[in-house]
């Protein structure tokens, strides 16, 4: 695998604010930035140790590639700077968590589809430890899970013969960010994938979660990212999935913080006018609900609600390979 010679890059609308480093153009969001490093703050103060965080889901290893994320999306560095420590710990835990006979982290493809999402964003940049032979022993899982799986898609387990919306979309933009990493990833991989989501798609666009009954705004932003990043914005499938996302971008979900990570992504890459005011409108929801310490609460802990509430806000950064368009 070819080393990765720039981790992040910049679009070059815009500029950097040589004072505080970071990005303006558009400018950013009043107070986005402090309510960015509280919750940095919080996530590097209540790491354990061993790399993960000490609540009821900060143990999976999905839940610490989603708070690595968070950390990278601005731009801290996992060599120098306040988190670097954060983040080798997190991913020193992640390395750890994965089978080395047969690639998998964790003990479901949720947690090996974000698992392996941070460690593609990791590849190239990260001096130790060197997650390049981890991360291709888990994308040649995911490819391996597909090939086995009759509907081209992803779902709990490496060995699963059905699939549902939301597994396969984790598995893939992984596969997407390991692309982006240099990896070699057959187009087929991407095809069969698209083709499964289409299987979920009903005839006003919203995506379902096993087929095309029962769509809502987070599976259909889910379908809607995918089909972006595969550059397909023009298909029928696309346009219908993307104007059902238009139409319910304030659709309610029993899986909030999930919720707003995904849409955030798929607006940004469907519409970038849509975007501006749906993030406007977020960024002063999580100003509001910031706990003091920095966190955001949630019923599946303060780890997993802090990452995707930070990954929801990241996009104004621009920062991640994963997040361009």
């Amino acid at each position: 695998m070819k080393r990765w010679l720039c981790m992040f890059l910049i679009l070059p609308i815009f500029a950097q604010d040589p004072l505080s480093g970071i990005q303006v153009g558009e400018g950013l969001p009043p107070d986005l930035e402090f309510v960015y490093k509280s919750g940095l703050t919080f996530l590097a103060a209540t790491q354990t140790q061993a790399g993960n965080w000490p609540d009821n889901y900060g143990g999976q290893p999905g839940v610490v590639g989603i708070c690595t994320l968070a950390l990278l999306a601005s731009g801290e560095d996992p060599n120098y700077g306040p988190y670097k420590d954060t983040v080798k710990r997190a991913a020193e835990f992640i390395v750890s968590q994965q089978d080395p006979n047969t690639g998998y982290i964790g003990n479901s493809m949720y947690n090996h589809g974000f698992a392996t999402l941070a460690l593609a964003e990791l590849y190239g940049h990260l001096r130790e430890p060197d997650v390049s032979v981890p991360l291709k022993k888990a994308i040649d899982l995911i490819l391996k899970s597909q090939e086995q799986n009759p509907k081209g898609g992803w779902r709990y387990t490496p060995t699963s013969k059905d699939a549902d919306s939301t597994v396969s979309g984790a598995q893939m933009v992984a596969l997407f960010a390991a692309k982006n990493a240099g990896l070699e990833i057959p187009e087929k991989a991407f095809e069969r994938g698209l083709e499964y989501f289409k299987t979920c798609r009903g005839d006003d666009g919203g995506i379902g979660y096993t087929n095309n009954r029962g769509g809502n705004a987070t599976r259909t932003a889910i379908a809607s990212l995918s089909f972006s990043l595969a550059n397909d914005y023009e298909s029928e499938d696309s346009k219908k999935i993307f104007e059902y996302l238009r139409s319910n971008r304030d659709g309610s979900s029993s899986y909030v913080y999930y919720h707003f990570y995904y849409m955030a992504q798929a607006l940004f890459q469907g519409d970038m006018d849509e975007w501006r005011v749906w993030n406007r409108q977020t960024v002063e929801l999580f100003k509001a609900t910031q706990q003091e310490n920095g966190s955001w609460n949630g019923s599946r802990g303060a780890s997993f609600s802090t990452g995707s509430a930070l990954l929801a806000m990241a996009l104004n950064y621009r920062m991640m390979p994963i997040y361009e368009r």
